[in-house]
């Protein structure tokens, strides 16, 4: 609670009461001078130990301005909270407080229909008439702060609304609640900032280094996952270097949730965030399947319908599916019909030194990309070429993480296509070949048992059989 005070003279009955109130709440009262021979009283009440609530609000046609009430789009929404924004009491405190008058107070709640406040500040009267002459701000606010919520019926969820209806209700009742649009993202601000708080002054144990932090030391993601910044920054270094930047996700198993540009420039400082930037340029342009890059100088460039292009550097104009010159109305050369000009060029002595060079390079580009086309598939998702060397046909695409059948190349997510398809997991000769692994490891087993069996001893650590080739003991 926040108690904000105007007191009356040192001398009185009162001022002896409201520092009572203070050495119960401590900090959060702050006692202020007399006003115009009255006293005022401002509490905070946070519902502190409400427990987690279910918010539901109604979003409808009547809550937009100039909408048909009759409209049919109307849809519930709801979410949890475990912190709500509190209920302010004002009170002026006459001067014949508490013997004869009770505080003139109000009870505004941002949240709270008017009706409902209405109710409280009636529930406040009563209390008032129980202990008349009695001191009752501090019975107001605890009665607030325990049971406010269960008397308006909202022991387990609350109900935001209902909006557009005039207040009839107690004057004394205040209810900042406008719509669904504007208090849903207030409550769960509130209550976001208020977790977050709370957070920073636990103490949380690491998943990754399993060792025992303060909140403050500690990285919160937006999934809600956390850990502590040293293994949060080493975790994103790494992926930096490694130029795995589409991993650069939230540590958590199964989780995949981002992490924030702003907390990654925080983690990687200036020169990690230039290098996270330029890869994440790198990987978008390559995912763009109408893009490529410049024979002369590599800058990327928008491919035309016609598979033409122009680098708007260097301005040369060429063909994307063989990057030569741009060749209007002439097919292009195959790559293998490419790579044989090209190595028998190799071989005139009227080519200099650089213009070989240059030529030996587009030869092994073309010898890679034919060997490429022979045994490679491409990720049905971003178009990289990935080749297969052993294992199952479930395969990943490193560059963005799509799993697909390498059978079919069919972008997919678990094993079921291998179940009811006609792709299978394992192809035959993988388990051929592993099968004449195993055989072979089992004969040459068998071999060394025979060979070594009368004449060899066990190695005391392995139990390794070994030859006895000299007379040592």
């Amino acid at each position: 609670m926040m108690l904000k005070l105007f007191l009356p003279p040192l001398n009185s009955l009162a001022i002896k009461r409201l520092l009572v109130i203070q050495s119960i709440y401590g900090d959060n009262v702050f006692i202020l001078e007399e006003h115009m021979g009255l006293r005022s009283l401002k509490i905070h009440i946070h519902l502190e130990g409400c427990g987690e609530k279910i918010v539901k609000a109604k979003f409808n046609s009547s809550n937009v301005v100039g909408a048909k009430s009759e409209a049919s789009d109307d849809f519930s929404y709801s979410f949890k909270v475990q912190h709500l924004p509190p209920i302010v009491l004002t009170c002026l405190l006459p001067k014949s407080y508490p013997s004869h008058l009770p505080p003139y107070f109000t009870l505004s709640v941002q949240w709270l229909h008017p009706a409902r406040i209405s109710d409280l500040c009636g529930q406040l009267d009563s209390l008032w008439k129980e202990q008349e002459g009695q001191e009752v701000m501090y019975q107001w606010a605890e009665w607030l702060q325990n049971f406010s919520l269960s008397y308006v019926g909202f022991d387990k969820e609350i109900i935001l609304g209902p909006y557009g209806i005039e207040n009839t209700g107690d004057r004394r009742a205040i209810s900042g609640c406008v719509s669904p649009d504007v208090d849903v993202p207030i409550i769960r601000s509130y209550n976001e900032d208020k977790l977050h708080e709370n957070f920073l002054k636990g103490l949380h144990e690491c998943s990754i280094c399993l060792s025992e932090h303060a909140g403050i030391d500690f990285v919160r993601l937006p999934c809600k996952h956390f850990y502590c910044w040293k293994c949060m920054e080493t975790y994103s270094n790494m992926h930096i270097s490694d130029a795995t930047i589409t991993k650069l996700q939230c540590p958590e198993a199964k989780c995949g949730g981002m992490v924030p540009p702003a907390l990654l420039k925080r983690l990687l400082g200036d020169e990690g965030y230039e290098r996270w930037e330029s890869l994440m340029l790198q990987k978008t342009l390559e995912s763009m399947s109408d893009v490529a890059y410049c024979p002369r100088c590599e800058t990327p460039c928008i491919e035309d319908e016609e598979q033409h292009a122009q680098c708007s550097k260097c301005f040369f104009s060429f063909c994307t599916l063989c990057r030569e010159r741009r060749h209007v109305g002439i097919a292009c050369m195959t790559p293998e019909i490419k790579l044989r000009v090209l190595q028998e060029r190799q071989s005139s002595s009227q080519l200099d030194h650089e213009q070989k060079r240059r030529e030996r390079e587009m030869i092994n580009e073309l010898l890679s990309l034919k060997e490429i086309m022979r045994d490679a598939k491409q990720c049905p998702s971003c178009k990289m070429a990935i080749s297969r060397t052993e294992g199952c046909n479930k395969i990943v695409c490193e560059n963005c993480g799509q799993y697909f059948c390498y059978r079919c190349n069919s972008a997919i997510s678990g094993y079921d296509h291998f179940r009811d398809g006609a792709c299978e997991l394992f192809p035959q000769e993988t388990i051929r070949e592993w099968e004449e692994r195993v055989n072979v490891r089992q004969v040459l087993g068998q071999v060394h048992a025979q060979l070594f069996a009368d004449r060899g001893l066990p190695c005391p650590n392995c139990r390794q059989f070994n030859a006895k080739v000299r007379k040592f003991v």
